[in-house]
C-alpha cells in the first residue's frame, strides 16, 4: 500500500457505479469495514460525526459492508444503503458489499492486511469496524481496532495528524 497502490483499485459503490479510487488522492481516508447488525453498528453515528467534523479539511471516510463476521450485514447493498441513510443519515461513501478476509478477500483489504503491502499494520480484520487510517499521499499511518471508537482521542489525533495544517 506505500507508494499509493490503493489509487489504483476501482471500487463499486453502494448504488452499483464505478468509482476509482484515484479519485481520493490528496485527501486523508478512514477506511472502516461496516455492518448493519453488529454490537459497534452505532459506531455510524460516530463516523458520520467525525465525517462532519472534517470532510472540509479532506477527511473522506469509505464504508465497505462485509458479511464475514457472523452474518452481520446479510442485506442488499440497496437494503444497507437505505439502512445507513435512514437510521445514521450518512452521507460519507459507502461502498458495494464486499469481503474483508478469507479466500474471497477482495483485492482491498488483501493490501490493507498483508505484511508485503502494509508493515507497520497488517494482521487480519478482526470484526467489524476496524478502521484504517490512510495518509494524503496513499500510506497506511495507523489501524484501529473495532472498539476503538470515531470519536476516541487516540483516533481524533491521528486523523488531524494526517490532515496537517490544513485552513478550514
Amino acid at each position: 500500500m506505500t507508494n499509493g497502490h490503493i489509487y489504483d483499485l476501482v471500487m463499486k459503490d453502494i448504488g452499483g457505479a464505478d468509482v476509482p479510487l484515484d479519485r481520493f488522492k490528496g485527501k486523508v481516508l478512514l477506511i472502516v469495514n461496516v455492518a448493519s447488525k453488529c454490537g459497534f453498528t452505532p459506531q455510524y453515528a460516530g463516523l458520520q460525526s467525525l465525517y462532519e467534523r472534517y470532510k472540509d479539511k479532506g477527511l473522506e471516510i469509505l464504508g465497505f459492508p462485509a458479511n464475514d463476521f457472523l452474518w452481520q450485514e446479510p442485506g442488499s447493498d440497496s437494503d444497507i444503503k437505505s439502512f445507513c441513510s435512514t437510521k445514521y443519515n450518512v452521507s460519507f461513501p459507502m461502498f458495494s458489499k464486499i469481503s474483508v478476509k478469507g479466500r474471497d478477500i477482495h483485492p482491498l483489504y488483501k493490501a490493507l492486511t498483508e505484511k508485503e503491502t502494509n508493515p507497520k499494520f497488517s494482521g487480519k480484520i478482526t470484526w467489524n469496524f476496524n478502521k484504517f487510517l490512510v495518509s494524503r499521499n496513499g500510506e497506511i499511518v495507523d489501524r484501529f481496532d473495532s472498539k476503538v471508537e470515531p470519536l476516541d482521542q487516540r483516533l481524533l489525533g491521528a486523523v488531524e495528524t494526517a490532515i496537517g495544517g490544513v485552513a478550514g
